[in-house]
Parts: structure tokens; C-alpha cells; sequence
């Protein structure tokens, strides 16, 4: 290689080192970037996974941080109750609350309140009926779970017939007892449940309890939730009148008039 290309080539290397050392000096070094922080507020939230039905404590409540831009009507906040763990301590838990999520006013019941009677909408009653795991779905209805109730009843030629005398009814309570099988394991088997019902619901299933061979639960989609739950069977309410008096005899219905003239 000629003398004169080693001299510029060599020059180049020079002059593109002293340019970026030029240009480290220039910038200073390292960019520093300020990262500013949203503004907090502590909301109050469950601790852990509380059921219907569950009573609230210091232990399943906590405070957490929340961006302040997105809270919302109906949140609990240490500006505005800073003691809401004591007070709300004792309360029942109305609707099912999940770890880290808001509690609202909306799914605690006041501590003073019967638990059942604080689960209860206004203008629904609750009502038991007994169940076993061959009418239960299996043992897999559980609190809160909508149902079909359907009456299994013999007819006047002594053969059975079924009819679903009430829809998509809500599952308020199970009550459970352990049952140790052949094997040695052990199941939890629920034998009353208490559902949620109208007024006139609660004089249908009166009525079917004592008509019925035997009552059975048929378990219902949780898509199904916002399908209407209030008809009834209109026979079953004395023919639509409710102000009549309703006997039964050998299953079935009778009227108060025939029942006197019987």
C-alpha cells in the first residue's frame, strides 16, 4: 500500500476518535429521565376471599393504594372514613368478595343484622326445602347458584309426572354435614337449601312440599342470572285467586268451599 493512503487512512481513525470523545464531553455522560408519580389514595379492600354469609374483621380487611384519578362513587377511602376497618368490623358479607377487591357499601349488611335477613333483598323471603345428593345436582349447588325447583308427583293413574314449578331461583344457603363413605374418605353433603323467593313463590313451594313425591334442584347456567325468576304456576296459588284457602287431600288440591263440602 502507497505511503500517501496509510497517512490518510490513518488521519480518519484519528479524527473519528476525537470526534466521539468530542461528543461523549458534549452530552455529559448519562441522561437522567424524572418519572413523577400519580397521585394515591388508600382504598379499602378484602384481604382474602370472603363468601356469602361471611362476617368482616380486622383480618380481612386492608388498606390499598389507589390511583386517586380512579376512584369512583361508593369506595371506601382513608380520607373519608379512616376508622371503616373497626366500624365495618362484625358486618356481613351480602355479595361474594374477592382478595384486593373494593369493598362497597352495597355488599356489606350493618353488623347488627341477622345473617340471613341481611342476605334478603326487600320483598323476597327465604325459604328451606330439604335435599339430598340424588336431588341436589350431586352435592354441586352451592350459595348463590340459581335453580330450577321441580315438583316429581303421582297423578291420578297412580303414574308420575314432573313439572318445574319454579325457574332460575336464587340459592341463598346450603347447609352442610361431613359423611364418611365406604372407603374412609370423607364428603360434604348438604341437606336443606334455602332459597330466595317472592312472596307468591313461597306459597307455590308450601304448596308442592306437601303435594310432591319428592322436590328436586336442577342447577342452572350462571349466564342464566338475569333471566326473570318471579313466575309461578297459577293452579298452585288456589287457581290465580290468593285469597282462597287451599287444602290438600290424597296430593291434591282442593278449595276451601269443596274441602266443607266434602
Amino acid at each position: 500500500m502507497k505511503p500517501a493512503r496509510i497517512i490518510i487512512l490513518t488521519v480518519a481513525v484519528v479524527a473519528a476518535g476525537l470526534a466521539g470523545l468530542l461528543a461523549m464531553q458534549m452530552g455529559g455522560g448519562t441522561v437522567q429521565e424524572i418519572v413523577r408519580q400519580a397521585p394515591t389514595v388508600n382504598v379499602l379492600v378484602s384481604a382474602a376471599n370472603l363468601p356469602v354469609g361471611s362476617r368482616l374483621n380486622e383480618e380481612s380487611l386492608r388498606w390499598a393504594e389507589w390511583p386517586e384519578s380512579g376512584v369512583v362513587q361508593g369506595l371506601i377511602t382513608n380520607r373519608e372514613r379512616p376508622e371503616a376497618i373497626a366500624e365495618l368490623s362484625g358486618s356481613v358479607v351480602r355479595l361474594p368478595l374477592f382478595e384486593g377487591e373494593p369493598v362497597r357499601a352495597e355488599k356489606v349488611a350493618d353488623s347488627s343484622s341477622r345473617i340471613m335477613s341481611s342476605l334478603l333483598p326487600a320483598g323476597k323471603r327465604a325459604v328451606a326445602t330439604e335435599i339430598s345428593v340424588a336431588t341436589g345436582a350431586g352435592g354441586f349447588v352451592l350459595p348463590n347458584d340459581r335453580v330450577d325447583v321441580i315438583m316429581v308427583r303421582k297423578g291420578d293413574d297412580d303414574a308420575f309426572r314432573t313439572e318445574e314449578i319454579l325457574s332460575n331461583v336464587r340459592v341463598l344457603a346450603i347447609d352442610q354435614q361431613i359423611q364418611e363413605n365406604e372407603d374412609g374418605s370423607k364428603a360434604v353433603i348438604g341437606t336443606t337449601a334455602t332459597l330466595e323467593l317472592t312472596p307468591d313463590q313461597t306459597k307455590v313451594i308450601s304448596v308442592a312440599q306437601q303435594m310432591a313425591s319428592r322436590l328436586t334442584l336442577a342447577l342452572r347456567s350462571v349466564a342464566d342470572a338475569q333471566e326473570p325468576d318471579t313466575t309461578v304456576p297459577d293452579y298452585l296459588l288456589a287457581g290465580g285467586d290468593k285469597g282462597q284457602v287451599q287444602v290438600i287431600k290424597s296430593g291434591q288440591i282442593v278449595t276451601g268451599k269443596q274441602a266443607v263440602q266434602q
